[in-house]
């Protein structure tokens, strides 16, 4: 930060002499030398957030099912000049979840940020969803981001500091038809961040992003309807899609000390959305 001219006033002259002494704004967005895991990173949101934490200098773990595409997220991370790592994993599967932590530590010596991203599941009318259905939401969604999160706290204590942003969804405060178990597993892990941020302070701060309506391969079926698209644009007051950027530029923020002073907090990157804006067609029961 650089700081020129008179103080207007002299009250403020010890406030400024320390604003003085900050780093650069820019520089407050690096994460040089961190090490990020980050699932679902082969494409959407997950390769946005891989890929923008590359270029703010942190090297990367990437995990998802398909090989192929994380290689590809892969290679782009490494012409920025960071190492990343490709771990092709199921994130249902528990222990593979619990591993990630371990092979972070065992490629980078470290894990500074985590990124729970995986996650989705259908819509589907409430007398067509199952408990079974409702409980393999909910573990997709919520109980993956707990599994690995607890893997990396022990390592996030030692060093003394760490964060983790879970992905969530508007869906988890909105309301609309056919969302019960997507919608359910959403809400709760949003204020799941909120007690693990609780459980954690002060040394990990927990955060989430409540993410709108992107344009990702995820919406695809949808998004190839020009009306439905363009229903979801007009319900949107930005009167545009999100783009995978938008969503991976605050997960930056929330994990580089730019937000040292934020944990516990749901960031709504959503377009303005404050009631659903695509409409099902499921009729009344």
């Amino acid at each position: 930060m650089h700081c020129n001219g008179a103080l207007p006033d002299k009250r403020l002259k010890e406030y400024w002499k320390a604003w003085c002494t900050l780093p650069d704004v820019l520089e407050r967005f690096r994460c040089d030398g961190n090490a990020a895991i980050i699932t679902g990173a082969g494409r959407g949101i997950g390769a946005a957030c891989a890929l923008v934490l590359a270029e703010a200098g942190s090297n990367v773990l990437l995990a998802a099912r398909t090989q192929d595409q994380l290689e590809l997220v892969a290679e782009q991370a490494r012409s920025l000049g960071v190492r990343a790592i490709v771990v092709p994993t199921d994130v249902t599967d528990n222990d593979a979840v619990t591993d990630l932590a371990a092979q972070c530590v065992a490629e980078f010596g470290r894990i500074d940020i985590v990124i729970n991203n995986a996650g989705g599941s259908m819509p589907r009318p409430f007398l067509d969803t199952s408990p079974g259905y409702l409980e393999r939401a909910f573990h997709f969604n919520t109980t993956t981001a707990f599994v690995l999160s607890k893997a990396a706290v022990p390592t996030m204590l030692e060093q003394g500091s760490g964060s983790i942003v879970n992905i969530s969804s508007t869906i988890g405060r909105l309301r609309d038809r056919g969302m019960i178990a997507y919608g359910t597993a959403k809400a709760a892990l949003s204020h799941m961040t909120r007690l693990m941020a609780a459980d954690l302070a002060p040394k990990i701060r927990v955060n989430a992003i409540a993410v709108g309506s992107v344009a990702t391969s995820a919406l695809d079926m949808v998004l190839d309807n020009e009306d439905i698209r363009n229903q979801m644009i007009e319900g949107t007051p930005l009167k545009r899609l999100g783009e995978a950027d938008d969503v991976a530029l605050c997960a930056l923020y929330l994990a580089s000390s730019a937000s040292s002073y934020v944990t516990g907090k749901i960031y709504e990157v959503d377009g303005g959305l404050e009631e659903a804006n695509l409409a099902l067609g499921l009729p009344d029961l």
